[in-house]
């Protein structure tokens, strides 16, 4: 069997950042994860290729070569999936559809006339799509009969990758949280009790890419990586020696809950492990809102003290906010602001509470007849209710525009870069050397990314240079906090300028938004956005 796997195209959204994609030489963020462990799965005589069509279009060659077309997509590349199952069945081939996409909304992948639909989690799912295959089956839908083990789950095929596409290479080490969020798919998708791989699967998996040569950035992808604090920590005590014995080539980033903020050990054997940054759901500074959507987490936290205990240790935070909600009062978005502020989180998601199908939302709001379905559609620039809000919707769209506008004025911007690196204790190493202290003997050599990397980073900081640092118009802010950086907390160059490289994505995102706004004002009302 000849099988031709695709990743769907990403819409431009927050998380395209092309030019971050620019300074590091590649032409994606994130691998694609869900193919590749759907590839170690299937069986071993198979013949695979993987196209990613946010790296590379389609080329004939690979139509005319492939028996199968197997797709994954989440709900953001949902355009892309129905246009991929209407090519392939156009020309005559066998589609397999699975993803979150198609587990929330099957009925759309059915009626754009996929084959074989694969519900849920693969490892449950593949093995009997592959026996009706065997069988002759022509079509069918296979789900997941009860959540699988995760350490029954293979080592991805990274083989099956062109890392010098990606910036960074995701790996998954649980499924599933806790909590019971009301707006949020998660424990839909994967449950309320968390599933882990073992630390040794997790090291085999790293040890995988390290040996096809990947150095630099990992994603551990799991919807909150200290979901059980002790699994978490059992990993981070493997991880710590494997990395100071492979000369530390790789730097994490991962997904957590706000109480990592009271977790000072947690936070401790990350940082050691060379995690350098968590992307944390805040949703709202409302205390009220938070007991609304259920977001318990939040509320048992002290929200400034625990993003500024995660900051100030070493982990730089990324914060996720939502605008929209059910008793939201007027001013959320000024109250957003002061938060951020207050925080110094340099990059903010900022989203307009959208309902997902199967969610406790969802069926809320489907009971009280506030549903528009007809508007469920793919998340962009465009910003929308797909359901009737309780205050004016063109008052929250207008706040959101606000909002974004605000955060990602360039010279607002820099500044909280410049407060979050300053206030950030300084690395392990520097504070070494004050202390005079050896470099660990059991340290192995340090890993350097490939000269390619070193030679766009190098690119990417002299244009870095160019936009900020010259032709800009708050060229002396940028100058002024890169001194004081390098003078006071000199160990956090590197963190400042990363920061501020990530700020030409927001700035171009912010001018798309506005761009937007202007466009659609005439157009909207107070009772429909488009």
């Amino acid at each position: 069997m000849k099988v031709l796997m695709v990743n769907p195209e990403f819409p431009f959204s927050f998380w395209s950042y092309p030019e971050a994609c620019k300074f590091l030489g590649a032409k994606a963020l994130v691998a694609p994860l869900g193919l590749i462990t759907v590839a170690a799965l299937l069986p071993k005589d198979w013949e695979l290729r993987l196209c990613d069509l946010n790296t590379a279009k389609i080329n004939e060659a690979d139509w005319d070569w492939a028996d199968m077309v197997m797709v994954s997509a989440m709900f953001v590349q949902r355009d892309g999936i129905l246009a991929l199952i209407k090519e392939a069945k156009e020309r005559a081939k066998n589609v397999v559809v699975g993803g979150p996409h198609p587990t929330t909304m099957p009925d759309e992948v059915i009626d754009a006339g996929c084959d074989f639909l694969i519900v849920g989690e693969a490892e449950q799912s593949i093995s009997p799509f592959l026996s009706a295959l065997k069988q002759g089956e022509l079509n069918g839908i296979f789900r997941s009969t009860q959540r699988p083990d995760m350490s029954a789950s293979p080592v991805p095929r990274f083989d099956l990758l062109k890392f010098e596409d990606y910036g960074c290479i995701a790996i998954q080490t649980s499924r599933g949280c806790p909590y019971n969020c009301e707006f949020c798919e998660i424990i839909n998708l994967y449950g309320r009790k968390p599933r882990y791989k073992t630390p040794n699967q997790v090291i085999k998996e790293l040890e995988a890419i390290y040996r096809l040569g990947w150095r630099g950035m990992v994603f551990f992808c799991d919807d909150n990586f200290i979901g059980n604090k002790d699994h978490a920590k059992s990993i981070l005590q493997k991880l710590i020696p494997w990395m100071k014995g492979h000369g530390e080539p790789f730097s994490f980033n991962t997904q957590a809950s706000l109480n990592l903020g009271q977790d000072l050990e947690m936070i401790d054997l990350m940082t050691e492990a060379n995690f350098r940054e968590v992307f944390i759901g805040v949703e709202t500074p409302d205390k009220e809102i938070l007991d609304l959507i259920h977001k318990n987490q939040n509320i048992g936290s002290p929200l400034i003290e625990s993003l500024n205990n995660i900051n100030r240790n070493g982990l730089s935070v990324m914060g996720s906010f939502i605008i929209g909600f059910d008793g939201e009062k007027g001013g959320a978005g000024d109250r957003i602001c002061t938060f951020v502020d207050r925080t110094n989180i340099h990059v903010v998601m900022l989203n307009i509470l959208q309902a997902v199908p199967n969610t406790r939302l969802w069926d809320r709001l489907k009971a009280e007849g506030r549903l528009r379905e007809e508007m469920m559609r793919c998340l962009g620039v465009e910003v929308y209710q797909n359901f009737i809000p309780l205050r004016p919707a063109g008052e929250i769209i207008d706040e959101y525009v606000q909002v974004l506008s605000y955060l990602y004025e360039p010279s607002r911007y820099l500044a909280r870069c410049y407060n979050s690196a300053l206030s950030m204790r300084p690395t392990r190493a520097a504070l070494a050397a004050q202390r005079g202290d050896p470099p660990p003997a059991a340290c192995s050599p340090r890993n350097k990314l490939p000269w390619k990397r070193q030679f766009w980073g190098f690119l990417g900081f002299l244009r870095l240079i160019w936009r900020q640092g010259i032709r800009a118009s708050y060229r002396r802010q940028f100058w002024s906090q890169l001194i004081n950086i390098k003078r006071k907390n000199p160990s956090r160059l590197g963190k400042y300028l990363f920061f501020c490289s990530e700020g030409e994505d927001m700035f171009h995102f912010r001018k798309i938004v506005l761009k937007w706004a202007h466009d659609t004002r005439k157009s909207r009302d107070t009772n429909h956005i488009i």
